[in-house]
């Protein structure tokens, strides 16, 4: 935040929804609207350039070739903005599954609008129950061994019985298992964002 101020990018493609979300927030005190793009890719490169503290990510931009999963993916992997799914899917299922593979730091149901400007400040003060649930999620997608190397790989005191080379080949495989190419990438998504230490 800077001066105490939340920037807030909003990526939706629905323009009445839109300009809903920025009347709502461009009036709050403490929040200012950096811009609105319906494109994935221009949401992904506006993230770069503005450094919003929150991007407000369409689940289903339907005329971009970027969906709002990848675009909210590469923008949490690329900047220090987090990313809060907006969506009209009501399936706690499919959202919960979008947020553990975009690495979304929450999600607004669109029918529950009335909670958008918490969930905005909640989110940028960081992290919230919601936030850690997600992690918890993505945690639990990992076999006991996972978690562990997990850990290691985020600065955590665990002791394994395992040579380094087994190690080396169960890091290489958790990556490959979230998607990251690095464990830079592992560091710079979990590190801040959910409070790990």
């Amino acid at each position: 935040m800077k001066d105490g101020t939340i920037g807030v990018l909003v990526v939706e493609d629905d323009e009445d929804f839109c300009y809903l979300i920025r009347n709502t927030l461009g009036r709050e005190p403490g929040m200012r609207i950096l811009g609105t793009t319906a494109n994935g890719e221009e949401a992904v490169a506006l993230a770069k350039k503005w450094e919003p503290d929150i991007v407000l990510m369409d689940l289903n931009l339907s005329l971009a070739e970027l969906d709002g999963i990848e675009a909210a993916r590469k923008i949490r992997l690329t900047t220090y903005a987090k990313v809060i799914l907006v969506t009209a899917f009501e399936s706690q299922h499919i959202v919960t599954d979008a947020c553990k593979r975009s690495f979304a730091s929450a999600y607004v149901f669109k029918s529950q609008f009335s909670i958008l400007t918490e969930t905005v400040r909640k989110t940028a003060e960081g992290p919230t129950p919601q936030e850690m649930l997600i992690f918890s999620l993505i945690q639990a997608d990992l076999s006991p061994a996972e978690r562990s190397v997990f850990s290691i790989m985020l600065g955590g005191d665990v002791h394994l019985q395992s040579s380094q080379k087994t190690i080396a080949n169960q890091k290489t495989a958790l990556l490959k298992k979230l998607g990251l190419k690095s464990q830079k990438e592992l560091e710079h998504l979990f590190l801040r964002s959910a409070g790990v230490k």
